[in-house]
């Protein structure tokens, strides 16, 4: 698979399904949207490991929710299961970073480390900041979906939720900077910088 082709696969896997959900809800409401949604995310992980013949774990998750959750909306006819799904993805993502964290590993690191290279600082910061992120997310679609239209939700779930996702993540560019592990950087080197920095 070419470089050009690789950049264009994370986000045709993380963005395709929720734009055909999007899509789906429009024309079709949310009970295909649901069933689309469900379908997409399959070719997703298909396309996925066809590409790098792996699935990454972030996926595995999602995509085993949405089945778990996506099923019990058609099977009981009832949208309050997949209104609830990324309520679980979000708070089992808190869950594991800051449990991670609670036992010493700063669990970002093995996901995010192709992206960025950090000290075990930085790490610990980005995942503690992440892993609170998660669980503010998890809250704010709790109270959406349970006190605004269906409509409503899914324009946060497709526009709103994604939108501060980038915003959050674009507020930790100055953490990425200064704990960036630089490779001509010794290791007493980066632990004085680090001490200088707090």
């Amino acid at each position: 698979m070419t470089e050009n082709a690789k950049l264009w696969l994370k986000p045709t896997v993380d963005y395709g399904p929720l734009i055909v959900f999007f899509i789906a809800y429009t024309f079709g409401g949310l009970w295909v949207a649901t069933g689309a949604l469900m379908a997409t995310t399959l070719v997703a992980i298909v396309v996925s490991y066809w590409a790098e013949r792996r699935v990454p774990m972030v996926l595995v998750v999602t995509a085993a929710v949405v089945m778990l959750f996506g099923g019990l909306t058609l099977i009981f006819d009832d949208d309050r299961f997949i209104k609830m799904k990324p309520t679980i993805v979000q708070g089992l993502f808190s869950i594991v970073l800051l449990g991670g964290l609670a036992m010493g590993k700063p669990l970002l690191k093995p996901v995010m480390s192709a992206a960025w290279e950090l000290t075990d600082r930085g790490w610990t910061l980005l995942s503690l900041r992440f892993g609170l992120f998660f669980a503010g997310m998890a809250i704010l679609n709790e109270f959406v979906w349970r006190t605004q239209t269906t409509e409503f939700w899914v324009n946060y779930k497709v526009f709103g939720a994604i939108g501060v996702t980038l915003i959050f993540t674009m507020t930790q560019i100055p953490l990425i900077t200064r704990y960036q592990a630089l490779p001509k950087e010794s290791g007493a080197e980066k632990g004085e910088r680090e001490k200088d920095g707090g």
